[in-house]
C-alpha cells in the first residue's frame, strides 16, 4: 500500500502525510454555488475522524474582460450563495475543526481548484457543488478534468457513497 494513503489512526478519512506530521488536509470545494449536503457531511466527517484541517474552497469564475473589473460586472456569484458558504464554514468551525476558507477567482476555476489542492497537498478532495445549481455539461466537464489531474483521493457530489 502507498505510504501516502496509509491511515495513521486507522480511521477512514484520515490520510497520513509523507512527513508523518498529522493528517493531510481535506478540501471541500464548490464552483460558486452552495454545497450539496452530502458533500459537506463527507468532508466534515473525514476532517473530524482524521483530525485534519478542512479547507473550504469556493472557486469562482472571473471573466477575462479587463473592462468588467472597472464596471464591477465580474462577479458571477450570488451574494446569498456566498453567505450560505460562509454559514457552513462558521458551523464547521463551531464543531472544533480547524477550517480555512478560500475564495479563489480565476478565468479557469477548475484549474485554480486543482492548483490549490496540489499546493496544500490535500489527502481528500470533496467536489461538492450542488449539481442541480450548475449546468449539467459544465459539471460533467469539470469532474472529468478533476479526475484526470487530481493528485489525491476524490469524492464527487451526486455520485453516491
Amino acid at each position: 500500500m502507498n505510504p501516502l494513503l496509509r491511515s495513521q489512526s486507522g480511521t477512514p478519512g484520515s490520510v497520513a502525510t509523507e512527513r508523518g506530521g498529522g493528517s493531510a488536509p481535506i478540501i471541500l470545494a464548490t464552483l460558486a454555488v452552495p454545497f450539496e449536503p452530502d458533500a459537506a457531511r463527507v468532508a466534515i466527517q473525514a476532517a473530524l475522524e482524521g483530525d485534519a484541517k478542512l479547507i473550504v474552497v469556493d472557486a469562482v469564475e472571473m471573466p477575462f474582460w479587463p473592462q468588467s473589473l472597472s464596471v464591477r460586472h465580474a462577479d458571477l456569484e450570488l451574494e446569498e450563495d456566498r453567505a450560505a458558504i460562509r454559514r457552513l464554514v462558521e458551523r464547521t468551525a463551531a464543531l472544533g475543526i480547524e477550517v480555512e476558507h478560500l475564495r479563489v477567482r480565476s478565468p479557469r476555476p477548475v484549474e485554480a481548484l486543482l492548483d490549490v489542492a496540489g499546493e496544500r497537498q490535500a489527502g481528500l478532495l470533496v467536489l461538492g457543488p450542488d449539481p442541480a445549481r450548475l449546468p449539467r455539461r459544465f459539471f460533467a466537464r469539470a469532474v472529468k478534468r478533476i479526475r484526470k489531474r487530481a493528485s489525491c483521493l476524490l469524492w464527487v457530489a451526486g455520485e453516491g457513497p
